[in-house]
């Protein structure tokens, strides 16, 4: 089956201690495409402007993703621009121009209304109610969010988890919406916000599914070596939203194989600048890392 993927579609400049590259193709819904797309066909829905590169323009077909929905416009592409320390869990915006993303409305395709499998990657949440009220009973839907949003869109974000299936933040965001330290407390409550799924993403250190057949602690891949984790985070969701919608059997059956499914494409992902590693990585190569995985956490 079919993922409608909707979130920004950028170019970052990424700089790290070791190296710096300009005007990558980044964004929620580029990493989150491209992840998806090793499962299953994916519709994208987003933004550009007219300096957007054909070459990526053709990455994405590269990859069977489907631009019908994506509008180019006159004006500035989406650009972030950033810059991580030597721990790359710490990074600073050097600078954001949101371009043609400002006044971004998406309008579906009328053939995207009824794709069975929604993600709402990073954007703002009322696009993402924007999205939902043009779908047509899809299967399960799953979003995304940033404490960007809890600090300035809060009611919007509420409003939001009554109307998905799963939600997924970091351990920080779901700390901050229900002012709990402790991520296992905190899971709780937002459940009863409205999800039936909760995934709170830990970076290097995995993430935690919790639902109705209880909790599920996932780790990450083990890497020997991070280029950039611009993106990973996307990656993952990506990766776990294209896992579910080509397994058979029930939601709550494969949920947790997807996860570290999305997480193997993540650590793809964190191995070179932008999409440049996860662009070249094979299915084979997905797999053995799955494999390589469910060794090290079997016991």
């Amino acid at each position: 089956m079919s993922v409608l993927i909707v979130g920004t579609t950028a170019l970052d400049s990424i700089k790290t201690p070791k190296a710096e590259n300009p005007r990558l193709l980044g964004g929620s819904a580029s990493h989150a495409a491209v992840a998806a797309s090793f499962f299953s066909p994916v519709q994208l829905v987003g933004i550009v402007g007219d300096d957007f590169p054909k070459r990526y323009v053709e990455l994405y077909k590269k990859h069977g993703i489907c631009l019908e929905g994506l509008q180019q416009v006159q004006g500035q592409t989406f650009h972030w621009a950033g810059e991580y320390e030597v721990n790359m869990n710490k990074r600073r915006t050097l600078n954001t121009v949101l371009g043609v993303i400002e006044n971004f409305t998406p309008k579906l395709p009328d053939a995207y209304a009824k794709t069975p499998y929604v993600l709402l990657a990073n954007i703002s949440p009322g696009l993402q109610h924007h999205v939902l009220d043009q779908m047509k009973k899809p299967k399960f839907v799953i979003a995304d969010t940033m404490d960007l949003w809890l600090n300035i869109a809060l009611p919007e974000v509420l409003k939001l988890l009554k109307r998905v299936d799963a939600i997924v933040m970091n351990d920080s965001e779901a700390s901050q919406l229900t002012q709990t330290d402790n991520i296992v407390a905190a899971i709780p409550k937002i459940h009863k916000m409205g999800p039936k799924y909760v995934i709170v993403k830990k970076g290097e250190h995995g993430a935690i599914l919790s639902g109705p057949s209880g909790m599920f602690v996932a780790p990450a891949f083990p890497l020997h070596k991070v280029v950039d984790p611009t993106g990973a985070g996307d990656s993952f969701v990506g990766g776990m939203i294209g896992y579910l919608a080509t397994s058979k059997g029930s939601i709550e059956t494969n949920l947790r194989r997807a996860i570290i499914h999305g997480s193997v494409v993540a650590s793809f992902c964190c191995e070179g600048f932008g999409l440049k590693k996860t662009t070249t990585v094979t299915k084979k190569q997905i797999a053995d890392r799955v494999k390589q995985l469910e060794k090290l956490v079997k016991f």
